[in-house]
């Protein structure tokens, strides 16, 4: 039988780690229910970097999130990256850990960005392939996000939210929601969220990432380099009050801001699960 995360313990409000704050996170430890860090930066990792791992797993619960692994790629997963993803996976024994649900390599080369799959059966086919491949090693749960798209790939078969929840059913797998990925597919394709929302997999809900972009030319970027917009947390807190989930995660990677203002994030995500009934 395969292992769901939907039946892992909840894990509450947490930070996505970067290790320009990891000396403040070990001054707010109290305000940190647990890390997720970016499986990437562990995989060839230096006797520095395992040792900050030690020491993350050491004072907090970790989940792992993944940035290459082209679960969408036609021509299989990367058995050299895979292999690391493995032993990293093994390493931290997280209760679940995630990929994009998209493909970064094609014909063998790097694309070099996360790159959104055509919404077509012929590519649900293709990530149950590979989700299979990768449960045969790795049998601690995997949860898959939804990206941003900056453009929609011709001769899609069906919408977003219909592509997301026949790709989870095929594969088993929860759902990473990215709130902000939604809010930003949603304004800048005129999506009807109202109408739509109920067709979202909200029954595959395990994690949640928010974060904060910028506008360019008319569009929403995903760019995680400011805190988290009003809509997006409209859309956070609609989502808390709709499905139970396990855990969110706080996303920042550019232009950070005093420590304080990342706590203040988690600790308002944090208000809106006990408010729920989602954490304690």
């Amino acid at each position: 039988m395969v292992a769901s995360a939907i039946d892992a313990p909840a894990l509450g409000s947490g930070l996505g780690y970067r290790p320009q704050f990891r000396a403040d996170l070990f001054t707010r430890r109290d305000d940190v229910d647990f890390i997720e860090i970016i499986a990437d930066h562990y995989l060839d990792a230096s006797k520095e970097k395992l040792a900050e791992l030690e020491l993350l797993g050491a004072h907090f619960p970790l989940v792992a999130h993944g940035l290459d692994l082209s679960i969408g790629s036609a021509d299989g997963v990367d058995s050299c990256y895979f292999d690391k993803v493995a032993a990293l996976i093994e390493r931290i024994d997280p209760p679940w850990w995630s990929e994009h649900l998209c493909f970064t390599r094609a014909g063998g080369i790097s694309i070099g960005h996360l790159a959104s799959l055509p919404f077509t059966q012929e590519a649900i086919d293709v990530v149950a392939r590979n989700v299979e491949m990768v449960r045969r090693r790795i049998k601690t749960p995997l949860i898959l996000e939804n990206i941003t798209c900056v453009v929609r790939i011709p001769g899609g078969e069906m919408d977003e939210p219909e592509f997301l929840w026949r790709t989870l059913e095929a594969t088993g797998c929860g759902w990473l929601c990215d709130v902000a990925n939604m809010h930003v597919n949603v304004t800048n394709f005129g999506a009807d969220l109202e109408r739509d929302f109920e067709r979202w997999p909200w029954d595959r809900l395990v994690q949640i990432h928010y974060a904060g972009g910028r506008e360019r030319d008319g569009l929403l970027i995903d760019s995680h380099d400011a805190a988290t917009s009003d809509a997006v947390w409209r859309l956070y807190e609609r989502v808390i009050a709709r499905a139970p989930v396990k855990a969110v995660i706080l996303e920042r990677d550019e232009k950070m801001p005093p420590f304080g203002e990342l706590i203040d994030e988690v600790a308002r995500a944090r208000r809106a699960l006990v408010e729920n009934g989602r954490w304690r």
